[in-house]
């Protein structure tokens, strides 16, 4: 297992600059409680905003709606957007694998209609994977996918899908013929880009800890799909679906959901008794998974598809981001702290359950450490 550090495109300063200077004017009146939510906010606005600067769909090919940028000058917006905590979910998704999922399977007609409105930040996606009888293990899921003419007709649930709610369009992986007798559950599912304004499907929120309803069960009943909406090949999308995971798992979404409390606590907290060497272990923490991180953005930019070391960044990540907003409430007490750090905290203590469970539970991601490791 490799993770060697990239060297950082030329032009990476400057575009930097020109984020934080964007950043700095669009997050004016940002409260704490958007900035603890970064990726997890969703502002159709503020994207539409991103996307008229280029910045989202950056290293897809300019035909359909790109800039051909490379994919660290990518991971270098990503991690100003969320350092900033901006509230980046309503084109998060889409350009970070329902877009690339597009460009690499979907049809002509497909990409040249989806890909430049993804670009704009005029479209939303969620991924449709769990289920009520299938979460950790994905291969039992039960929603189906039955041939009839002229298409497809879709009948299931899927469970806490991120934004169903909020979004345009599903790509989910769902089952299209029976396994083998004998043979892997893996076959025989397959991927479909599903409208959700289509005829026949329900989505109810599931509300959070903070009342919140990111969260959703969506029902599919009797709902027709045209032929096109199969993604790739019929049967292939287990593989489909898993090689999405690496660029689920390898961004800096998965060690800088916390961040902005890090910063804010750098300045509030440093002259807390004790506060050094606490700062000290968590910005050296944060360095070196930086550094997994961009060269994880490396091997998928060469074609790779790194899902072993994503899945140890992601849980590595996980932890650090979870333990950040318990250590810095532990430097002082919460009614001398400043109220927007105070604010920042009480919102990412509850938030913080979540980050081990979206995109894969910790105990799914060392299975697979385990399993490529051959020690399972």
């Amino acid at each position: 297992m490799r993770f060697d550090v990239p060297e950082i495109p030329a032009g990476a300063a400057a575009l930097r600059a020109e984020l934080r200077a964007f950043l700095a004017e669009a997050g004016r009146d940002w409260t704490p409680a958007v900035r603890a939510r970064s990726w997890m906010g969703f502002d159709r606005a503020f994207s539409r905003e991103v996307g008229a600067r280029g910045w989202i769909g950056m290293v897809w090919p300019r035909e359909y709606g790109g800039q051909a940028r490379s994919g660290l000058e990518r991971a270098v917006v990503l991690e100003e957007m969320l350092a900033a905590g901006a509230p980046v979910g309503a084109h998060w998704i889409a350009d970070r694998q329902s877009g690339p999922l597009l460009l690499r399977l979907g049809r002509e007609e497909q990409k040249r209609r989806l890909l430049p409105a993804i670009a704009r930040g005029e479209l939303a996606f969620c991924i449709g994977l769990s289920e009520p009888e299938a979460g950790s293990d994905l291969a039992a899921l039960r929603t189906r996918a039955e041939r009839v003419r002229g298409g497809w007709k879709l009948n299931g649930r899927k469970i806490w899908t991120t934004f169903a709610h909020l979004s345009d369009y599903m790509i989910a992986l769902v089952r299209t013929s029976p396994p083998p007798e004998g043979g892997s559950r893996h076959l025989g599912l397959s991927q479909f880009l599903v409208d959700l304004r289509a005829s026949g499907i329900s989505i109810r929120p599931i509300r959070d800890l903070l009342g919140e309803e990111s969260f959703n069960e969506v029902t599919f009943d009797e709902v027709l799909l045209p032929e096109e909406a199969l993604l790739g090949r019929e049967g292939a999308g287990w593989a489909q679906a898993t090689s999405e995971l690496a660029f689920e798992r390898s961004g800096p979404d998965r060690i800088l959901s916390s961040f902005p409390a890090l910063a804010e606590g750098m300045d509030a907290l440093r002259d807390a008794p004790g506060a050094a060497p606490v700062l000290g272990r968590l910005v050296a923490r944060l360095a070196t998974l930086r550094q997994m991180s961009l060269s994880l953005a490396a091997m998928l930019e060469r074609g790779e598809d790194p899902a072993r070391e994503a899945a140890l960044l992601k849980d590595l990540g996980n932890s650090f981001e979870q333990a950040l907003p318990e250590a810095l409430r532990g430097l002082l007490d919460p009614e001398e702290m400043p109220p927007g750090l105070r604010a920042l905290l009480d919102d990412l203590v509850q938030l913080s359950p979540t980050f081990s469970l979206r995109g894969g539970t910790r105990e799914i991601l060392r299975g697979i450490i385990a399993r490529d490791l051959g020690l399972r």
